[in-house]
């Protein structure tokens, strides 16, 4: 049953959707609809944590607004995502950043993780 279930899943998995870790800063463009109406919405943050479980993957964003941390959870297979852009690379240690929850100002930045590019 479960390689079943497991086949199906990967059918499912069409597209292709940027690796991205803790401690990113990510722009996720995704479809709102208010009454009849849909619109695009950016929510522009930090990702927490990323769980990898097949098609059922998800990840955690987390934005500072008007002095409030807001955090939203995104299906990574989602429909309603339409684009996920990548800001900034985070250099973190953890894989969780459960604790970024408590920090406030200058101790809630991230430093910059430098990409090596390849040359072709």
């Amino acid at each position: 049953m479960k390689k079943i279930i497991n086949k199906i899943e990967n059918e499912n998995i069409s597209k292709n959707i940027l690796t991205f870790r803790p401690g990113d800063t990510i722009n996720v463009q995704s479809w709102i609809s208010e009454g009849e109406k849909k619109r695009i919405q950016n929510f522009e943050g930090i990702v927490i944590y990323v769980k990898n479980k097949g098609f059922r993957s998800s990840f955690c964003v987390r934005k500072i607004s008007n002095g409030e941390g807001i955090e939203k959870v995104f299906k990574k297979y989602s429909p309603i995502i339409k684009k996920i852009e990548i800001k900034k690379y985070g250099k973190v240690k953890k894989s969780k950043l459960y604790y970024i929850r408590n920090l406030h100002g200058k101790s809630y930045k991230i430093k910059e993780r430098k990409i090596k590019k390849k040359i072709k």
